[in-house]
């Protein structure tokens, strides 16, 4: 390790609220804290059929002490793994936050995780309860039979379609909450004995890493740690109580629990839990909330409905919008707003998705393209970059209200310490970091935190560098760096993020490692792109036929020509595909954060990357595709290879010096300015 070269400054809480919680060290210690001071204040809603029920905090305690007392009635122990398999629902976090009353671990499981990916955490957990949100998990539990030995008890909180069930493990949620109502009536101390020895310096949390490479790891999270973090990133981004959060990102994620959990509890915000991912935008703009945390792909999903809504619009309506936003963005550029534009346009527009009352917003888990950064901020979405890890107990970075940059991902928390090792010339290196909420290690792989965490610091594996402003900026993964042929180096990342600002765009891939030029796998937004056809009449069945379309190749290409235009010679996108389906987390292609797996592309399709060089102008599909309720597809299409720049092929002759332009963002080059 070369010496350290570069460190960041920190964000200090501009109101001068500290948020720091002193004996209030676990979370069901603030649980009780706030029901004790604020029985009556809404501490959640949850929308079902179209009604929003409220939750209190003595509501929130109430559960969570039943759910506690009946479960050691039931044979409990400290230390057991508590798993909690469902969505967003006021029941997960109740459960989590009883699995650390009962000095237990909480372990998350996203809810759409597929058989497999359920036997491994739950084994490797040792899980012996899972509380799981209704019959589709317990089905998955159930077929699991003798796969999943530890789990004793499996506590169901939707009772629909359950009584055909007579397993012996499965208990209903409302039960378990009898058991423990009439327990705490023989003994109304108990569960305060329990919340009292609670222990701030032991672990409380199971967080599963993404595992972009390999099966997620299981990093241990010390629960007064956790509060103090949380209170770190409230100075950084400051809460009041009475404010409203939704709570949309699977909550296994760990910035979803900092938030829902940890933040909530600290800061007694209330967290709304929506009807559905359908429901999302509608939900969204009935609660007007104060803060957002929203993936990029949910960004971008936003923004391309936007665009999509614009190409239904009159000719008139479409002018009046191009005008507005220009004016905007004239005014964005200068650090202003516009009472115009936002007259004309943008207080319409943010009260139609629901923006209306934010204070902040924020995007992580993913790089954001500066270009779709740039778009919510024009409208007037406060939005910020974050950046961290789940073993650094999520985002320890953060853009300040009054300043923030497209490039960056801002700067430290007042409890974190960023730094860049091993820098080039340029002052690229790679970043570690070290913060209060910091990991104590891996379950059952002590090889690999010895890998990570060195002389206390956790090396990301991310190349980035700082401004001179101090602010941070991210490049890729040190692994996903790559050369082409010619000795040309480039991050997909980046060309893959100005890609998906268009709306046609669902995902991208960019190939070109130890190949003489770049190309792309890109698959359709199948939304935007079915209504542009429809609007052109053209004809297709479904999926796959739209994206052969020769119409849709020809718009794609216009697209991709768009980000050529704004790519040095050496990134431009020779030639792309457009990929018969989309890729799906479930396949393997994607981790459940969203992330690409790019080893996983790159073998299970290598026969059309290999094509896409060998200059075939098609590539002949013939496979089967399983879907997540075991039915399955044959596929049997050709795949055209669009050439975007003519003479790709010669590219491969240039010399090294005749591309001396680095293909590393072109922010880097800028980054002295």
């Amino acid at each position: 390790m070369s010496n350290l070269s570069a460190t960041q400054t920190n964000l200090t809480s501009p109101d001068g609220n500290n948020f720091e919680m002193g004996a209030l060290d676990t979370f069901p210690k603030i649980l009780r804290h706030n029901a004790n001071n604020w029985p009556n204040d809404i501490s959640m809603r949850e929308k079902e059929f179209g009604i929003w029920n409220e939750f209190n905090w003595q509501d929130y305690h109430n559960r969570v002490k039943w759910l506690s007392l009946a479960l050691i009635k039931l044979g409990v122990k400290p230390k057991d793994a508590i798993a909690l398999l469902g969505d967003n629902r006021p029941e997960w976090v109740w459960g989590e936050v009883a699995a650390h009353a009962m000095a237990c671990y909480s372990i998350g499981i996203f809810q759409d995780s597929l058989h497999e990916e359920v036997v491994y955490l739950l084994n490797k957990s040792n899980a012996t309860v899972v509380i799981a949100e209704d019959e589709e998990q317990c089905d998955k539990l159930l077929e699991l039979g003798e796969e999943i030995p530890d789990v004793k008890i499996i506590v169901y909180c939707d009772p629909r379609g359950m009584r055909k069930y007579d397993d012996e493990r499965l208990i209903s949620i409302e039960d378990i909450y009898q058991q423990g109502q009439d327990i705490d009536k023989l003994s109304p101390d108990l569960y305060d004995a329990y919340v009292d020895a609670t222990d701030a310096e032991e672990t409380a949390i199971y967080c599963t890493t993404s595992g972009t490479t390999s099966k997620p790891k299981i990093a241990f999270l010390g629960g007064g740690n956790f509060v103090k973090h949380c209170s770190s990133y409230l100075r950084a981004d400051p809460r009041k109580a009475g404010d409203n959060y939704v709570s949309v990102l699977p909550l296994p994620w760990i910035m979803e629990q900092v938030y829902a959990v940890g933040q909530a509890l600290i800061s007694r915000q209330i967290v709304n839990f929506v009807e559905g991912q359908e429901t999302l935008m509608a939900d969204l703009r009935e609660i007007g909330p104060n803060f957002v945390l929203l993936a990029p792909r949910v960004w971008e999903g936003i923004l391309a409905d936007v665009k999509a809504r614009m190409m239904d619009s009159t000719p008139l309506k479409q002018k009046l919008f191009d005008f507005a936003f220009s004016i905007a963005e004239k005014a964005q550029a200068q650090g202003k707003r516009s009472k115009f534009a936002d007259l004309l346009l943008m207080n319409a527009l943010k009260d139609r998705l629901g923006f209306s009352f934010l204070d902040s917003a924020a995007t992580g888990g993913a790089a954001m393209g500066p270009d779709t950064f740039r778009f919510f901020q024009t409208i007037g979405v406060p939005l910020r970059q974050l950046y961290g890890q789940t073993e650094l107990c999520g985002a320890y970075t953060v853009h300040d209200e009054n300043d923030v940059d497209y490039d960056s991902v801002g700067v430290a928390f007042d409890s974190a310490q960023v730094k860049v090792i091993n820098t080039d010339k340029e002052g690229v290196g790679e970043v570690i970091a070290k913060t209060v909420g910091m990991f104590t290690g891996y379950l059952d792989n002590q090889k690999a935190y010895d890998e990570d965490v060195i002389d206390g610091w956790m090396h990301t594996g991310d190349a980035g560098y700082f401004k001179p402003s101090g602010h941070l900026v991210i490049i890729d993964r040190i692994k996903d760096l790559a050369k082409t042929s010619n000795g040309i180096q480039y991050s997909p990342q980046y060309i893959e993020n100005k890609l998906k600002f268009s709306s046609f765009i669902g995902e991208a891939v960019i190939l070109g490692k130890d190949k003489p030029y770049l190309s792309a796998i890109i698959c359709i937004r199948f939304s935007i792109v079915s209504k542009w056809a429809e609007q052109q009449g053209y004809g297709f069945t479904n999926y796959t036929s739209l994206s052969a379309l020769p119409e849709v190749y020809q718009k794609l290409t216009e697209e991709v020509e768009k980000v050529n235009a704004t790519l040095p010679d050496a990134q431009k996108i020779n030639k792309f595909i457009l990929l018969y389906k989309e890729l799906d987390a479930d396949d393997g292609e994607l981790t459940r954060t969203r992330k690409v797996r790019r080893t996983v592309i790159a073998d299970k399709y290598g026969d059309i990357i290999d094509s896409i060089y060998d200059n075939k102008a098609m590539v002949d599909i013939d496979t089967v595709i399983t879907f997540q309720d075991g039915g399955s597809s044959r596929i049997k299409t050709q795949l055209k290879v669009a050439t975007v720049i003519e003479g790709a092929s010669e590219g491969s002759n240039k010399s090294n010096s005749e591309i001396a332009t680095s293909t590393i963002p072109d922010q880097i080059q800028r980054k002295a300015s």
